[in-house]
């Protein structure tokens, strides 16, 4: 679900976070109109008002773990984390993290991928939220729900900040809920 369709509909931070992403036509391969969030993160205010917005959905939640999908997941989950007095668990690609890890392989519309996790990093029972700064077909946040519900976590909702508008109507994945700030924004007049 987006946030404006769930409460949040003429909060002047959507449009804030919206604004925040630079678009880049073309990236990184010609028909790509890539939301780029590292601009959204360069505005102190909407960095923070885009953590606080999670935040406040997940507080009373009692959320344990929240993990993020590498690797712009990692630059909104340990802030939200520490937030609602959490861990982190960074999803990691293959050969990122040293030690025991458990594997989940996904597929993408041109290979495969996989996401790892250090085993321990999440015991049974554990509620957690999956975050990530973009959904497209979902395929990453289902193989990150699978990885933490194979050792036992208990996926409450993932979470991102932008979401295709292809997912305005998949608001659950593997089950569970999908909260999306923004849709991707377009270029004006793009060539």
């Amino acid at each position: 679900m987006f946030a404006a369709e769930n409460g949040l509909k003429g909060d002047p931070r959507l449009q804030a976070i919206s604004e925040a992403i630079r678009v880049l036509p073309h990236f990184p391969k010609p028909g790509i109109m890539f939301q780029d969030i590292t601009t959204l993160l360069l505005d102190h205010k909407t960095f923070k008002d885009t953590v606080d917005i999670f935040v406040d959905r997940y507080r009373n939640m009692d959320i344990s773990v929240v993990a993020g999908v590498e690797a712009r997941g990692f630059l909104f989950g340990p802030s939200i984390a520490l937030a609602l007095g959490a861990k982190f668990v960074p999803l990691r690609k293959p050969g990122k993290l040293p030690g025991e890890v458990i594997s989940e392989a996904y597929a993408l519309e041109y290979g495969t991928d996989c996401l790892e996790m250090h085993i321990g990093a999440i015991q049974p029972g554990e509620r957690a939220l999956v975050i990530d700064d973009v959904v497209a077909t979902g395929g990453t946040l289902s193989a990150a729900i699978r990885l933490l519900e194979r050792v036992g976590g208990e996926v409450v909702e993932c979470a991102c900040v932008i979401g295709l508008p292809e997912t305005k109507g998949n608001c659950r994945l593997n089950g569970k809920p999908l909260y999306i700030l923004v849709e991707p924004r377009q270029i004006d007049n793009c060539c």
